[in-house]
């Protein structure tokens, strides 16, 4: 049997105030699965956004295991989980991160030149752009490259935001409330887009929410209480 895409076993997460130690996660078990839709819900302040965290490499744990594949990764030095950040997590934000003075795809091809060489680079340039046009054309948006944030609708954004997300092919997707800034009407179309992505390309998706109407139709649903999985 296949080990889970991406997996956190017996986590916990301190911070310290002075001599008080504040904790945050409390010892979390979570798996998804390859293709999997999983929903994360919890009041604030419950870790959800801790726990995103560490399980996007930016951040480490007080103790316990992240994995990819199988594989622990939470204890690899700075420059090496940055490499596998980018490979492997794609991250979509409730406030989209775009860079206001560049068009939508360059926005997007961001996500290569953050990791590789300026050379490497300027030799797959070509390459590379095919492949961001291609990608924002599959979240609607082929006629929209040339357009910047402020040209753009908050749908529109959060879905270049999206693309960005998978230039690099990640195996996981981690959505920080990903509809939260939007209309109804408008999330309900960039939710089925990713639900769509999430089948097609049979990615692992774990996405913070606060709609239990949005978190039903999800695969899963995972509920985060006081630093802990409870359901």
């Amino acid at each position: 049997m296949n080990a889970p895409a991406l997996s956190a076993h017996d986590v916990k997460k301190s911070y310290w105030l002075g001599k008080r130690e504040i904790p945050i996660l409390k010892g979390v078990n979570l798996a998804v699965e390859r293709g999997e839709m999983v929903a994360l819900l919890g009041a604030s302040g419950a870790g959800k956004s801790t726990l995103l965290h560490l399980l996007g490499l930016l951040d480490t744990p007080t103790s316990g295991e992240i994995r990819f594949d199988g594989q622990p990764v939470h204890n690899f030095k700075v420059g090496a989980r940055a490499k596998l950040r980018h490979q492997f997590v794609g991250f979509v934000f409730q406030f989209y991160h775009l860079i206001p003075e560049l068009t939508a795809i360059q926005n997007v091809l961001l996500a290569a030149m953050m990791q590789k060489s300026v050379c490497q680079y300027w030799k797959e340039r070509r390459t590379t752009r095919a492949a961001a046009e291609q990608i924002l054309d599959e979240v609607g948006l082929s006629q929209r490259l040339s357009h910047r944030p402020a040209e753009l609708s908050g749908g529109e954004r959060q879905r270049v935001a999206i693309a960005r997300a998978l230039l690099q092919n990640p195996r996981v997707v981690l959505a920080d409330e990903p509809t939260g800034n939007l209309d109804s009407e408008t999330a309900d179309d960039v939710m089925q887009m990713l639900f769509r992505i999430n089948r097609e390309r049979q990615l692992a998706f774990l996405l913070v929410t606060h709609n239990e109407d949005l978190a039903r139709k999800c695969h899963r649903v995972v509920r985060l209480r006081d630093g802990m999985v409870v359901g």
